[in-house]
């Protein structure tokens, strides 16, 4: 790729300046035969914080069946117990006032807790997507650079096929002459 300008401008359609900086480096890892391609999953979760690590496993845990029927399963043991079991002495009684209570902390924490955890899906998404871009670019490049050298390699045997019939030719006229 020594003329880079050129190649530049004839595949982006744009000059070299205006290039954003995936195209740049698609480009000078093109240049250096070095891979873009990478584990979205490790780069992606190399990155995230304690917190955000925590955000996903807390929303991966309350959007689970497990969990689901695991509270399913308290609601109707705690029911039972204060209404049935301890039927005169019951810590929370009917209308489980203090049921509530938990249920209502317990939404005020897991909600923006899981709406974290989906900024960080779509934020996720977004890597994803830069990183196919990447992939793809690099595989579109790649392409064209072959198409570039089979066309050179055409036009080389082309020209040197085109010289063996000019000498044929010359031989045989002067054959035809003689």
């Amino acid at each position: 790729m020594s003329n880079l300008p050129n190649f530049v401008h004839l595949h982006f359609g744009k000059p070299a300046e205006e290039l954003g900086d995936i195209e740049k480096r698609v480009l000078a890892k093109t240049h250096e035969r070095k891979i873009v391609s990478t584990d979205v999953n490790a780069a992606f979760f190399a990155e995230a914080s304690f917190g955000e690590r925590l955000a996903d496993g807390i929303a991966r845990v309350g959007g689970s069946w497990s969990f689901i029927l695991a509270f399913l399963a308290f609601l109707l043991v705690w029911t039972l117990i204060n209404t049935i079991i301890l039927l005169n002495r019951a810590f929370d009684p009917y209308p489980f006032v203090f049921l509530n209570l938990i249920l209502s902390m317990l939404a005020a924490i897991q909600a923006p807790i899981i709406m974290m955890s989906q900024n960080r899906q779509a934020e996720r998404d977004r890597f994803e997507a830069a990183k196919d871009y990447e992939v793809n670019l690099k595989a579109e490049l790649e392409v064209l650079s072959l198409h570039q050298k089979i066309d050179m390699r055409v036009l080389t045997e082309l020209t040197a096929l085109r010289e063996d019939v000019s000498r044929l030719n010359a031989i045989l006229t002067e054959r035809g002459q003689a």
